[in-house]
């Protein structure tokens, strides 16, 4: 049944395609395409306790206004006759992210693929449409010989020079310049935030540029349990990164609104509007982050029991059931600032 238009964006509540199905999205981003919007993630529609489904490939959505989005269907579909795919339904497939090269006109997708203990890899795929077809140029890699987890992709606009922001799995964050087809990096790098183990490792960075600045919002390491947002500023890609602090203040709950961001999306028609995209994995986790940072602290310890243990003792997560939490970002000097809405429009920015 379609669902009647919307002119509102309300963070936290279900989202419908026009269909009036949920849009399932997850852990990926918007790109502005010739005019209209398209917003692609993780398909967790199959995704439930027990069904050995992670993922039923990368969805996408279209848009002209950011409120009502059509599904254009899977853009990247599963592979499911080959287990050792990373495409494969079974396989830890996570945050797909698109950029446009300029000099090409192609569209790049890297994705991050996660296995056992801290081995995450890379696979990187190349269309000439952004609604695809994919194929892969390099399947279950590790850039610069690293186990690259969550990550951002950043195109420089001056140059169309690219990057990759990711977290060297439980250790820091690095940014590394890619080659000139955007499919590999260079072996040029730089390291920051070092830490010596979850939760204090931070994950998800979500980078934009403001003015002469470059921005990354990221959060600690706890699963899909929420905790702080972190907001860090720069003057070059490669930092040095100085942090500025939690980005939701009146947070009380210090989970960044019960959700992780995922990335920021600059709308290319307003003057300043910043969207911060998040997931809220767990639509009915209403605690505060304590619990899940001290358990996470403790099993990641050097005399902790270890990561499967951390989620022996959490709930299962139903992520076919997660929403999404979208909300402008408002900027105080260098800091940025990301308020609670019931509800906000788009138009209300100039």
């Amino acid at each position: 049944m379609a669902t009647q238009p919307q002119d509102r964006i309300t963070p936290g509540q279900p989202w419908l395609d026009t269909k009036g199905d949920r849009i399932h999205a997850h852990g990926g981003s918007v790109i502005a395409v010739d005019g209209r919007f398209y917003w692609y993630g993780e398909n967790k529609e199959r995704s439930t306790p027990g069904s050995g489904i992670w993922h039923w490939g990368v969805r996408c959505y279209s848009s002209t206004d950011l409120y009502n989005w059509t599904d254009e269907g899977l853009i990247i579909p599963p592979e499911l006759d080959d287990v050792a795919s990373p495409l494969h339904p079974s396989r830890g497939m996570d945050r797909p992210h698109i950029i446009r090269n300029p000099r090409t006109g192609q569209f790049v997708c890297w994705i991050k693929v996660m296995g056992a203990g801290t081995t995450q890899l890379s696979t990187v795929l190349v269309a000439d449409s952004i609604l695809g077809p994919y194929r892969t140029v390099h399947a279950d890699f590790r850039p610069l010989g690293m186990n690259a987890g969550d990550f951002d992709l950043a195109v420089e606009p001056t140059d169309g020079k690219a990057y990759y922001v990711f977290e060297r799995v439980h250790s820091e964050l690095v940014v590394a310049d890619l080659t000139d087809d955007y499919t590999d990096v260079t072996g040029y790098y730089s390291t920051h935030f070092p830490q010596p183990h979850p939760p204090f490792v931070r994950e998800a960075p979500a980078y934009f540029r403001r003015g002469g600045l470059h921005y990354l919002i990221t959060s600690g390491t706890t699963g899909y349990y929420p905790n702080p947002s972190q907001v860090a500023v720069a003057r070059s890609y490669h930092g040095p990164w100085s942090v500025l602090g939690d980005p939701h203040p009146a947070d009380e709950s210090r989970t960044s609104f019960h959700c992780q961001i995922s990335s920021v999306f600059q709308h290319p028609a307003k003057k300043d509007l910043y969207i911060a995209i998040g997931d809220r994995w767990l639509p009915h986790f209403t605690e505060d982050s304590a619990r899940a940072l001290a358990l996470f602290e403790h099993h990641f310890s050097p005399a902790g029991p270890g990561p499967e243990a951390v989620m022996e003792e959490l709930a299962p997560v139903d992520t076919s059931l997660a929403d999404y939490v979208w909300l402008p970002i408002r900027f105080d000097g260098e800091m940025a600032y990301i308020d609670w809405h019931d509800e906000w429009r788009i138009e209300d920015f100039g």
